[in-house]
């Protein structure tokens, strides 16, 4: 949208119904009642309007894993923009999970080259999310031990190797590190620390925290559960203001009624966001496919190993939005942030994150307008 205000909307993260002034494809204001008298009016009679969604952690789409992009996958890689497009995602992390250094150096190269010219009107890849290979290996999930790390500065090094500009995450076990001084390198890097495939008990994620970490690697999955006498990883993350957990609401992950706990927990949109964890088959239909030198099985969505190890899905960010209304979980507002304003928050360090209110000035106008009917969410881009 290039020149436009937007009249009677409801915006996240915004109470009652507001005006959104558009100006040169750019959000400049939103308010109650602006004074822009010389632009189109769109008005939306009461519906929702949101940018699109971020999707910290998605592992490939149409086919194509991450860890396996080479040079010649251009084409294809774009085409898993215009699909994420379409799905109502503006921007992705693509997600490398524990591969050979080899794998992951060309994975880094080839995402590089491809941010560097990226077109516009389709999903942006903000960075790379490093889902490893520093993870504690009894909690690696569906990772290959064979390429688990020891967790040290030396390791991180030659894994980021001259490719560093371009991760913007990374998900460590931080009890693997032995002289507490990982984090606060990754920090200066500025790369966010998120936790995750951890055995790390509460004092040890709480030390963890205070030493910069800022993110949970989707919550409850890959860690020890909350107790009520060892919260572990996730008790630790929840007692902190600056900490911001992922999840995963495909109904396989986590249960929901766990996931209602969780988002009272985290005072709903405050501390927490929502992830799809996709996988490569995203896009396809269920059946078998190659995953690194295994196979996975996807059946209703839902990816897991012969052994019946959990591996991911293939339901895409927004579907976890309309499941956490559907499901009764959460209202409209709270569920439709989840995917777009609270990625963005996570995505700043914490250092430098701005006012929850205020994430939508300066964005590009790529939006989406959703209309609820009877816990049913649909959208469309405007």
């Amino acid at each position: 949208m290039k020149n436009c205000k937007i009249t009677n909307a409801q915006i996240p993260g915004s109470a009652g119904l507001q005006e959104v002034e558009i100006r040169d494809e750019r959000i400049v204001g939103i308010g109650k009642s602006l004074t822009a008298i010389d632009l189109p009016i769109l008005d939306v009679e009461g519906d929702w309007i949101s940018l699109g969604g971020v999707d910290v952690q998605i592992n490939g789409a149409l086919g194509l894993a991450f860890p396996d992009v080479t040079i010649e996958d251009f084409d294809r890689l774009t085409a898993i923009c215009d699909f994420l497009w379409a799905q109502g995602v503006n921007e992705f992390l693509p997600t490398i999970v524990t591969t050979s250094i080899e794998n992951i150096h060309r994975s880094l190269a080839v995402f590089s080259k491809f941010i560097a010219q990226q077109s516009s009107n389709t999903a942006q890849i903000l960075g790379v999310h490093l889902e490893g290979p520093f993870l504690n290996p009894q909690k690696r999930g569906a990772h290959p031990v064979e390429y688990l790390l020891s967790l040290t500065i030396d390791n991180i090094t030659i894994i980021l190797n001259k490719y560093t500009e371009i991760v913007k995450a990374i998900t460590l076990a931080p009890e693997l590190d032995q002289t507490g001084m990982v984090i606060p390198h990754l920090q200066s890097l500025g790369i966010i620390v998120s936790l995750g495939h951890s055995q790390a008990n509460f004092a040890q994620a709480e030390s963890a925290f205070t030493a910069g970490a800022s993110m949970v690697t989707h919550a409850f999955n890959a860690m020890p559960g909350l107790h009520h006498r060892e919260p572990g990883l996730l008790g630790a993350a929840l007692t902190q203001s600056h900490v911001q957990c992922g999840f995963i609401a495909d109904g396989q992950h986590v249960h929901p009624a766990m996931l209602k706990v969780l988002l009272r927990a985290g005072e709903y949109s405050k501390g927490l966001f929502l992830v799809s964890d996709a996988l490569s088959p995203l896009g396809l239909p269920d059946g078998k496919y190659p995953w690194d030198t295994r196979e996975i099985e996807v059946i209703n969505g839902t990816a897991r190993l012969p052994d019946g190890t959990l591996s991911g899905t293939t339901r895409s960010l927004l579907v976890g939005v309309q499941n956490l209304v559907q499901w009764g979980i959460c209202d409209v507002g709270n569920a439709i942030a989840l995917a777009t304003i609270a990625p963005r928050q996570a995505l700043i360090l914490p250092v430098d994150r701005k006012d929850l209110a205020n994430i939508y000035v300066g964005q590009v106008a790529n939006l989406l307008r959703w209309k609820s009917h009877e816990n049913q969410l649909s959208w469309e881009r405007i």
